[in-house]
C-alpha cells in the first residue's frame, strides 16, 4: 500500500488520486450570469446536497492548477449571486462535456453545447431545458478554500424553486432512479451511468471545439443524430478538408453508394455508427460528403 503526503505530489497527480478515489460524484450543471447579462454554463463534479431545511446545494469551481485562473462561474456568482443547478442525464452527457471547454468569457456555452435556455421564474440565470431536474438557487455564501492553483471555492446555494419533469416520476410522484438516468463523474475520462455502470467520455480537446452552433443546420436538425452525437461532432477543432472527404468517399464503396443515391438518412445512420466507435473524424467525412 502506498502512503502519500499530499504536499509531496504535484497538483495534477493529487487531483487524479482524489477524483479517482472519491466517486462517483454527482454533476452540477451550473448556469450563471454576469452584470453585463452574459450567460455561462459549466459542469462541476465537486457537488452535493447538504440540507433540506433550508434546502442547500454546494458546488466548488476550483482555481486552475495550471495558471491559478478562476472560472467564469466563480466570477459570475461573485457579481450576481444566483445560479441554476441542472441535473445531468445520460442523454446530454456529451453536450455537458462539451460545455466544460474553456471558452472565452462572453461565449454562451448553451449555444456551443446545443442546449436550450429556459427562463427561470425567480432568478436571472436560465435553466437547461433538457435537464430532468432544475434548481433555481440564491447564492448565500462563497467560501474560498485557498489562493493557489487547485484550491476550491465553495458556492453555497439555497434552493428557491425546483422543476422536475413528469417523465422521471413514478406513480407515487417520486423521482424514479431508472427513469432519471443520471450520470456521475469518476476519475480520468470515466463516468458512471447510475442504472447501467461505467462508460468513457473523452475529455474535450485542449483547444476550443467548434461547438454545436457551428454544425450545418442539415446535420444539427437530423432526425437520426442525438444530442450526444452532436456533442461529439462539436468537439473538434477543425473539419476535414474537401480533399480528405473526397478521398474517404472514393475509398469507401458503401459511402460512395449512399452519396450517389442521395440517401441523407442512411448517411446519418452510418455517421452515427462511426460515432459509436468514437471515430468522429470519419463521421464528419460521411456527413459532409453530401453537403
Amino acid at each position: 500500500m502506498q502512503t502519500i503526503n499530499p504536499k509531496d505530489l504535484p497538483i495534477s497527480k493529487l487531483f487524479g488520486h482524489l477524483t479517482g478515489a472519491v466517486g462517483p460524484r454527482p454533476i452540477a450543471f451550473a448556469s450563471t450570469i454576469d452584470t453585463q447579462g452574459n450567460v455561462n454554463l459549466a459542469p462541476f463534479s465537486f457537488f452535493n446536497v447538504f440540507g433540506a431545511n433550508p434546502p442547500i446545494l454546494v458546488f466548488s469551481p476550483s482555481r486552475s492548477g495550471r495558471d491559478n485562473s478562476t472560472k467564469n462561474t466563480l466570477d459570475n456568482v461573485l457579481e450576481v449571486p444566483e445560479t441554476t443547478i441542472n441535473i445531468v442525464d445520460y442523454a446530454m452527457v456529451q453536450q455537458m462535456s462539451l460545455a466544460s471547454t474553456t471558452y472565452p468569457k462572453g461565449v454562451n456555452e448553451f449555444a456551443k453545447a446545443g442546449l436550450t435556455e429556459l427562463a427561470s421564474e425567480t432568478i436571472q440565470p436560465p435553466r437547461v431545458a433538457e435537464s430532468p431536474v432544475q434548481f433555481e438557487c440564491k447564492v448565500i455564501e462563497v467560501k474560498p478554500l485557498g489562493t493557489e492553483g487547485g484550491a476550491g471555492n465553495l458556492v453555497i446555494c439555497e434552493i428557491v424553486k425546483i422543476h422536475i419533469k413528469d417523465d422521471v416520476l413514478d406513480t407515487n410522484g417520486s423521482i424514479d432512479p431508472l427513469k432519471i438516468d443520471q450520470v456521475a463523474r469518476m476519475g480520468g475520462n470515466w463516468y458512471s451511468r447510475a442504472n447501467k455502470g461505467l462508460f468513457e467520455v473523452p475529455k474535450p480537446i485542449a483547444k476550443l471545439g467548434i461547438g454545436i452552433d457551428q454544425i450545418p443546420e442539415s446535420i444539427r436538425l437530423s432526425t437520426v443524430l442525438t444530442g450526444n452525437d452532436l456533442g461529439m461532432l462539436g468537439n473538434v477543432e477543425q473539419l476535414p478538408t474537401p480533399e480528405e472527404i473526397s478521398d474517404f468517399v472514393d475509398e469507401t464503396p458503401e459511402i460512395l453508394k449512399l452519396v450517389q443515391m442521395g440517401d441523407l438518412k442512411k448517411l446519418h445512420i452510418k455517421a452515427k455508427e462511426y460515432l459509436v466507435e468514437q471515430n468522429v473524424n470519419n463521421a464528419w467525412k460521411v456527413l459532409l460528403a453530401k453537403l
